[in-house]
């Protein structure tokens, strides 16, 4: 069985890459980075979850006729597209090859 943290860094490669990281950022400004980055992520929640909640509200917000009418539409428009056994065809002029 093929274990799936093969390209996961382990032990020394994450010494490394935080050596990398104090010698790039410097020791100092680490802990101004990772609150500020916290904060990022916080926000980024909260306004993910704040889109979910208004898109809820707005389906809340639509009258009960207007809920009907797409319901309508949503179960009309495939059996509309297959019942009229059309077949859409390219028109061609003949100007390219």
């Amino acid at each position: 069985m093929i274990n799936p943290m093969v390209g996961m860094p382990q032990g020394l490669e994450w010494l490394v890459i935080l050596a990398i990281v104090v010698l790039v950022f410097g020791a100092a400004k680490l802990p101004d980075l990772a609150r500020s980055s916290g904060q990022a992520l916080r926000i980024f929640k909260t306004e993910t979850k704040g889109l979910r909640d208004d898109k809820d509200d707005v389906d809340e917000q639509k009258t009960p006729e207007e809920l009907e009418l797409e319901r309508r539409d949503q179960t009309q428009a495939p059996a509309h597209n297959e019942a009229s056994g059309e077949v859409l065809r390219e028109r061609r002029d003949d100007t390219t090859a």
